[in-house]
């Protein structure tokens, strides 16, 4: 069992981890945090919604690293990329996270979703302090009642990244097969359209007409 939490992690002791080193496939292999939405990078957009919720911020890309730099600057943000080759998937770019944070706690967001909410750091904080968890990730209800896991918003410790880096060295690389290993929080959260990602450039498109939950 983890070890007690004293007191909810505060904003200070998370480091907020921007996920964009994906291959992009859906969009065609496009680098899909620099895809523009409403004439910014979907990636800046995540940025701004995750500067208010964390300390410092990382950006893990393994494409264009150079335009990635540029676009945290303002945000303080500093680029990792994975140690693993091939593109093996979102647990590589949170381990890169995890080695790289100087805090006890990592928030990761992907890149394709501009309309996190406001308040996901403090209530998967909260989640993480009073269930005693390692991980905390975030479950949406639609207005049908229908449940989705969003397994990539997750609040972890930074003291699982040796566990992580012996689970990837194994050729695991199922995130919720991970999550398993571990005390693992869901947190539900009701407003579904503040975690939609665009997956397609159509999608994308859909993004672009509509300008979100605000």
């Amino acid at each position: 069992m983890a070890p007690l939490l004293p007191t909810q992690p505060s904003r200070e002791q998370i480091t907020g981890l921007l996920l964009a080193g994906g291959r992009g496939m859906r969009m065609g292999g496009v680098d899909k945090g620099l895809q523009t939405l409403h004439g910014e990078p979907l990636a800046a957009h995540v940025l701004r919604r995750l500067v208010p919720q964390t300390g410092a911020l990382l950006i893990s890309a393994n494409r264009h690293p150079d335009t990635y730099a540029a676009l945290g600057e303002p945000f303080g943000a500093t680029v990792v990329a994975d140690t693993l080759p091939g593109f093996p998937g979102p647990l590589a770019g949170l381990l890169a996270g995890l080695h790289a944070a100087g805090t006890g706690y990592l928030l990761s967001a992907p890149c394709d979703s501009p309309w996190l909410p406001a308040d996901l750091a403090a209530r998967l904080a909260q989640a993480l302090h009073t269930q005693q968890a390692d991980i905390a990730t975030v479950t949406t209800v639609d207005a049908r009642g229908a449940a989705s896991l969003h397994p990539v918003f997750a609040l972890l410790r930074t003291s699982l990244a040796d566990d992580l880096a012996a689970f990837l060295d194994a050729g695991e690389r199922k995130v919720r097969a991970w999550y398993a290993r571990h005390r693992t929080v869901e947190v539900t959260f009701t407003d579904d359209r503040a975690f939609y990602n665009a997956n397609s450039l159509q999608e994308l498109a859909d993004l672009e007409r509509d300008r979100g939950p605000g």
